[in-house]
């Protein structure tokens, strides 16, 4: 297997460890979850299988780590010739009750003991039944999959202080086995609404089931991979929070979907339909309308079992559901991973938090929430701070700092201010002044780089004329000199300059003198 670089490549990595140490999926599960190819699924999983590492030994080490357990600078192994297995007997015995394709395996390995790997046989086996039927029919398990969507029709409350009508998204989700459903009202279908909807499903439930089906959803999955860069962040996180796997249903397959489906055409007639008539005056009230029409309907008998999904719920789903964990999941917002500025702050939502600055240029991933901010390298967390909504703010800690070190960093507050004074000596004060107005100088990097780099945009000069400007109004930011190129201010002459002007001497001027002569007169 070739070695693959990158942040991406090693998240698919650690995502297989999961899905197969720790969930036991098969080849072609994983395959479709990690959006890569069976046969790059199966190299991996043989790599992960041959360190006989658990899931938890694996995901404590870095990425570094893992890479080198995985790709060894070592020879290739020779091949040897494996037992073919019986396909055809394979698909008789596994019509039997009780059969599986785990003890066939077993059975195939016993007869076999230099054959197939587990993976390989179940693979191959696959592929073989595929052919023999193309058409695959869903036999759903107790507690393995949930489908889940929003519907196209949509409820709606009124609002009590304007009268108006405030339209909201409808989430239903469906367990596979005994089709009991949920249904709630969220404001849109943005991430964070389609999250909570989830949480709360799990909570309708009482637990959680093994694979999540989504309908490619872009507030969910933006591709089929689990923790590739395409898929929402914060939805992974909660996936690998309730220990769930995603498997998206595939683009133009409405058979993968077609439990979710038929749920939301349930709710849409038995829901929806039901409250037409109905006036809701918040989302709450809403949702308690929702509630009441959902349990009558989880409670109605269905044509072909004869049994209500809410008596098939607790026959058979209720008990194979996983424990929810003790804790409710907490959403986290993410940023696009990005290098250290040389001022060693990260910038969220226009405040800025210190990070330690031995990583200055080294890549960072920052998630924040409601409260805090966590910020990782390589996923380990660097640091973290207490949320601030102050704008411009410089959150830093001391220790972050290189203090007694910093003669020996590129940038220093001198090599700023004298790469400023090439531009001009009104340059290199306004630059200083900025630093000097900081707690800390290296606060006032950004902003100082910010007016030397406008030298690329504008004239040298016209960024020495609007620095100059800017210090005479006491404007010590980067903004205001930003500002004053744009409008063209730097054009403009002082008005301390017009004052300082000598006066125009011609004989046809007659100047004050002559006027309080004239008014004396």
């Amino acid at each position: 297997m070739k070695k693959k670089s990158g942040r991406t490549s090693m998240r698919k990595i650690q995502e297989v460890c999961r899905l197969r140490l720790k969930m036991g999926l098969g080849i072609n599960q994983i395959a479709g979850a990690c959006n890569i190819s069976t046969s790059t699924a199966s190299a991996y999983v043989n790599k992960i299988e041959e360190l006989l590492l658990s899931y938890e030994e694996i995901s404590s080490l870095d990425e570094d780590a893992v890479h080198k357990l995985l790709f060894p600078e070592a020879a290739e192994m020779p091949v040897s010739d494996k037992a073919t297995p019986d396909f055809e007997y394979l698909s008789k015995e596994l019509k039997r009750k009780g059969v599986t394709l785990q003890l066939l395996y077993e059975e195939y390995r016993r007869d076999h003991p230099e054959g197939y790997s587990r993976s390989q046989f179940y693979e191959k086996y696959r592929n073989y039944a595929k052919k023999l039927d193309p058409v695959m029919r869903f036999n759903h398990k107790a507690g393995q999959k949930m489908f889940e969507d929003f519907s196209g029709d949509r409820p709606h409350y009124t609002d009590p202080l304007t009268g108006e009508k405030v339209e909201t998204e409808l989430f239903v989700s469906a367990l596979g086995a005994s089709s009991y459903i949920f249904a709630c009202a969220v404001d849109d279908q943005k991430v964070e609404n389609f999250i909570k909807s989830n949480i709360r499903a799990f909570e309708y439930y009482g637990g959680c089931p093994e694979y999540l089906v989504p309908d490619n959803l872009k507030s969910g999955v933006k591709s089929a991979c689990y923790y590739d860069p395409e898929i929402n962040r914060t939805f992974a996180d909660m996936a690998e929070h309730y220990d769930v796997a995603v498997l998206p249903a595939r683009v133009a397959r409405p058979k993968d979907k077609a439990k979710v489906e038929n749920a939301v055409l349930q709710s849409q007639r038995r829901i929806l339909a039901v409250l037409r008539n109905r006036t809701f005056f918040s989302l709450h009230e809403l949702n308690e309308g929702i509630r009441e029409e959902l349990d009558k309907l989880n409670r109605r008998p269905m044509a072909v079992t004869g049994k209500s999904r809410q008596e098939l719920f607790e026959e058979i789903e209720k008990p194979a559901l996983r424990p929810l964990p003790e804790e409710r999941f907490e959403i986290y917002n993410y940023k696009t991973p990005t290098k250290l500025n040389i001022d060693y702050h990260v910038e969220v939502e226009k405040s800025y938090y210190s990070v330690p600055y031995t990583l200055i240029e080294a890549i960072i991933e920052v998630k924040y929430n409601s409260r805090v901010v966590e910020i990782y390298h390589k996923k380990k967390r660097i640091a973290s701070h207490i949320r601030s909504y102050k704008k411009g703010e410089f959150i830093t800690e001391d220790r972050h700092m290189p203090h007694e070190h910093r003669q020996y960093l590129e940038w220093t507050p001198e090599r700023i201010k004298n790469w400023g004074g090439k531009i001009g000596p009104d340059t290199a004060m306004l630059i200083q002044r900025i630093m000097e107005e900081r707690k800390h100088p290296e606060q006032g990097f950004r902003s100082c780089l910010g007016i030397i780099r406008l030298s690329k945009q504008y004239t040298p000069e016209r960024v020495e004329n609007a620095c100059k400007r800017a210090l005479a109004v006491a404007a010590h930011n980067y903004r205001s000199v930003k500002s004053i190129l744009q409008s063209g201010l730097d054009k403009v002459a002082y008005l301390e300059e017009q004052r300082d002007s000598k006066p125009i001497d011609h004989p046809n001027i007659r100047g004050g003198e002559y006027y309080r002569e004239a008014c004396n007169d």
